[in-house]
């Protein structure tokens, strides 16, 4: 060996130590990552048997849960301090990594984003395919408008799609009928029995009633193993409407409902699912011109739901779908009738 080769040699293993070096980083990472993925709840600072029992019974089963969670919910559900409690959200959210993530992604994450289609090509053309998962969408419109049919034929059409796929559907105004989804079911050529036997209802009497159903919906995804691909609240505001009567009550019925509306998010960007909610309207006597109908629930539901769909009855029996909010997709309208088989477009 020469000593012109000594440099060529020494930059050769200098190279070599760098990627052994870079590859012990890559695998000490890889690890961490790992580790972090098989956390438990009680592996969080402060949590020991007990406080998990009560955290499990008030619904806090994963890191996700915590780590969305406010400081209030949880120290008075764990029974904590405030300061415990916040040592146990922030090393929920570090092991989740909750930072900032680049917008680059994000658009892969929306790669995971599915569509249910409706049936109705006008209608999948206004969504731009369909209804999303990891979204809420609310229909509002007056009785008759066919916000009833569509949660029925979407929880059809999911199953008709996904042959694992499980809806959750919340009766609020006795509305759900099975009867009816035997004849959409045989109108897209979905086996009516095995429907209906994947389609999980429930009814709920009262606005508590109803909140504590959201929140059980978690436990069938967890606990159960079920995947539940669509949730249905028909409707969402006939309680609260009923509950809180007059002025003297307006702030506590918001407050009550921009908490179920939080319910509601928390399982669409856990479980990556639809949430369908239909709301019912009232009547502006002080408008004298445009259409005097008003959605329930002001700006606390307007504010909550990723889309907003306004359904009114149309000519010769149609119905009209028109999209008034949505964060990608532009303003429109959509023509179909509502069939015992589905929806078909009308023109």
């Amino acid at each position: 060996m020469t000593d012109e080769n000594i440099p060529e040699l020494l930059l050769e293993t200098e190279n070599l130590s760098d990627k052994k070096t870079t590859k012990m980083i890559k695998k000490k990472e890889a690890l961490e990552e790992l580790k972090m993925e098989k956390l438990t709840i009680q592996d969080l600072p402060g949590v020991g048997a007990a406080t998990a029992e009560k955290l499990e019974s008030a619904g806090y089963r994963d890191l996700m849960s915590i780590a969305v969670a406010t400081l209030g919910e949880l120290a008075e559900s764990a029974g904590v301090s405030e300061a415990v409690g916040r040592k146990m959200i922030n090393a929920a959210r570090d092991s989740m990594k909750m930072g900032f993530v680049t917008g680059a992604e994000v658009l892969k994450k929306r790669a995971l984003v599915q569509k249910i289609s409706t049936g109705s090509e006008n209608f999948d053309t206004l969504m731009d395919g369909g209804f999303e998962t990891n979204a809420i969408t609310e229909c509002f419109g007056e009785f008759g408008s066919g916000k009833t049919q569509v949660g029925h034929i979407l929880a059809v059409n999911t199953i008709k799609e996904d042959p694992e796929a499980y809806v959750v559907y919340l009766d609020t105004e006795n509305t759900f009928r099975p009867e009816r989804i035997i004849q959409l079911a045989n109108g897209a050529g979905v086996d009516p029995d095995d429907a209906l036997n994947r389609i999980m209802v429930a009814r709920a009497y009262n606005s508590d009633h109803q909140m504590l159903l959201t929140e059980q919906v978690d436990g069938l995804v967890t606990e159960q193993g079920k995947k539940v691909k669509l949730v249905v609240v028909d409707s969402l505001t006939a309680h609260f409407r009923a509950e809180f009567v007059g002025r003297g009550t307006l702030a506590d019925r918001q407050q009550k409902l921009n908490r179920h509306m939080h319910s509601l998010a928390k399982l669409t960007s856990s479980h990556n699912l639809c949430v369908y909610v239909t709301n019912q309207v009232m009547a502006k006597p002080d408008q004298f011109f445009g259409d005097p109908t008003q959605s329930i629930g002001g700006h606390i539901v307007a504010h909550a739901s990723t889309f907003r769909i306004y359904l009114r009855k149309g000519r010769k029996g149609s119905r009209v779908a028109k999209l008034i909010d949505a964060p990608n997709l532009p303003d429109g309208e959509a023509c179909f009738m509502v069939e015992e088989g589905g929806l078909k477009d009308f023109s």
